[in-house]
């Protein structure tokens, strides 16, 4: 199974885009919604956080697991990959969402100035910054955090006025710096790309952060058979929380765009 792990709903985005883009393999998705949010939380409880969710999935028979939360991308993943699987999972992978992005970004034809919107978390980590600038040292970067974006996305605000009056308000200090790139930096935004779009206007390119990251999934099967054969492909979807079942699939059903059948609730 390919297991997707987010701090709550935001990861239902990255989930849609590899059932886009590889709708034949299981998936296992995993929000610990009882403990979000975590760009509140230091670098050792989000570490904490997330060895536990790599743990669970795992052991439920996961044999690559992507860290679709930018926060836990940030501050987490690299001590996952380079401490805690060499000890416990040698052979299994945990993948995260901001190298492919910040790939892609780069690649993109005289690329000059690039905004990002994101949590307070992942903006403080500097980890998009330090990334982008070892691909494209010259790289201009400007930063915007966006707190009331998540909120306001999960209470379902998203065609509201309102919403649309803060979305601007977030973005014209990056519109008006004219950026040639604007990255995504959390798995909610993505639902309001449309919108982004729209304030940001043709001449910039907004990062479509799940199409990139499937993109990046579908590649990186093909260069590793070894854990593409033993990826099961019965199109099966299994969702857990931490919290309460009823939610996340009410909630979950905006993210993902379809149907959640079932979900259920466990302790970490």
């Amino acid at each position: 199974m390919i297991g997707v792990f987010d701090s709550g709903f935001g990861g239902l985005t990255i989930l849609r885009g590899y059932l886009d883009k590889l709708p034949e393999y299981d998936y296992m998705y995993l929000g610990d919604n009882a403990r979000m949010p975590y760009g509140n939380k230091s670098q050792d409880v989000i570490y904490g956080y997330t060895k536990e969710a790599v743990d669970f999935l795992f052991k439920k028979g996961c044999e690559i697991i992507i860290v679709a939360c930018n926060t836990a991308s940030a501050k987490a993943l690299r001590k996952i990959q380079e401490d805690y699987l060499p000890k416990n999972y040698p052979e299994k992978r945990v993948l995260g969402v901001i190298i492919p992005v910040v790939e892609d970004t780069v690649k993109i034809k005289n690329i000059k100035c690039v905004g990002l919107i994101s949590t307070r978390a992942t903006i403080e980590s500097g980890t998009y910054e330090v990334e982008l600038k070892k691909l494209a040292p010259d790289i201009k970067i400007y930063k915007q955090a966006c707190p009331l974006l998540v909120p306001l996305v999960e209470e379902g605000w998203v065609k509201r006025p309102e919403t649309k009056k803060i979305l601007k308000k977030y973005l014209r200090p990056l519109k008006d710096r004219n950026i040639d790139a604007l990255i995504l930096g959390c798995t909610h935004y993505p639902v309001l790309i449309k919108d982004i779009k729209q304030i940001m206007g043709k001449r910039v390119r907004v990062l479509d952060s799940p199409k990139i990251v499937a993109e990046k999934l579908v590649d990186y099967l093909k260069r590793h058979s070894e854990i593409e054969k033993r990826l099961k492909k019965n199109k099966s979807i299994t969702f857990y929380t931490t919290d309460d079942e009823k939610r996340l699939k009410e909630v979950g059903e905006k993210f993902l765009g379809e149907k959640i059948d079932s979900v259920k609730k466990i302790e970490l």
